[in-house]
C-alpha cells in the first residue's frame, strides 16, 4: 500500500507522501514523456513528478468550484489515481493539462453533486476577471461584490464556461474537452452567460 498526498493506494512501487509543493512549470513534451512512462512502464517516479507539477495547478483550478480544502485534497488525489489507471488512454489528442483538468472537473462535480452542490466563488477569481476585462482598468471592492452576486445567479454550466475562459484563459477547444460538450455549445454558453451577466450587473448596480 502506497500514498499520493494523504491517500493510500495499491501500486507496484511506492509513491512518497507529498505536501502541496510550490508550482513548477515544465514543457508539454516533458509532461507527455511522464504520461508515457506511467502508461508503458508503470513508473511511479513519473507519477510522483507529475503530482509535484500539478498539485498547485489543480488546487487553484478546483478553488473555482469549491473552497473546501478537504474536497480539494480528495479530488487532487483521485485525479492522480485516475491518471495512474488511465494513462494508456491519453492518446495525445489534447494537451496533458487539458486532459488532467477534465478528469479533475468530472471528479469534483461528482463529489459536489453528492453534497447538494452550488458553485462557490473564490476571492482570487475576482482579481483575474478584473485583469481580463478589456473595458475597465480596475475593479474596486463594490465591483467585486457585483461580480460575485452576478456570477452566483448564473446556472452552473454557464458559470463554469465563464470561469474556464476568463479565470483560466483556456481556449474554446480546451473548455469543450473539460466540460465534455461540443465547441459550438461552449461558444453558445459563453454568449448567453455574458449577456446574463450584463443584465444582472445592470439590475444590481
Amino acid at each position: 500500500m502506497h500514498s499520493i498526498g494523504s491517500r493510500t493506494f495499491s501500486m507496484a512501487a511506492p509513491v512518497p507522501n507529498l505536501d502541496s509543493p510550490p508550482e513548477i512549470r515544465t514543457g508539454e513534451a516533458d509532461e507527455r514523456r511522464l504520461i508515457d512512462r506511467i502508461a508503458n512502464q508503470r513508473n511511479t517516479a513519473a507519477l510522483e513528478r507529475l503530482y509535484v507539477l500539478y498539485a498547485p495547478r489543480l488546487s487553484r483550478f478546483l478553488r473555482r468550484l469549491t473552497s473546501n480544502p478537504e474536497i480539494i485534497e480528495e479530488v487532487c488525489n483521485d485525479v492522480m489515481w485516475a491518471v495512474w489507471q488511465r494513462a494508456s488512454s491519453f492518446g495525445g489528442r489534447s494537451k496533458v493539462s487539458t486532459w488532467i483538468f477534465s478528469i479533475a472537473y468530472r471528479i469534483c462535480i461528482r463529489i459536489l453533486k453528492k453534497s447538494a452542490w452550488r458553485p462557490e466563488i473564490s476571492g482570487d477569481a475576482y482579481e483575474h476577471m478584473s485583469e481580463t476585462r478589456a473595458d475597465e482598468s480596475s475593479v474596486d471592492d463594490d465591483s467585486e461584490d457585483l461580480i460575485s452576486m452576478a456570477l452566483s445567479e448564473l446556472s452552473p454550466k454557464h458559470r463554469m464556461v465563464i470561469e474556464l475562459s476568463y479565470f483560466l484563459d483556456l481556449s474554446y477547444d480546451e473548455i469543450a474537452e473539460i466540460v465534455d460538450c461540443p465547441v459550438n455549445t461552449v461558444k453558445t454558453r459563453i454568449f448567453h452567460a455574458r449577456r446574463q451577466l450584463r443584465e444582472i450587473v445592470t439590475k444590481l448596480s
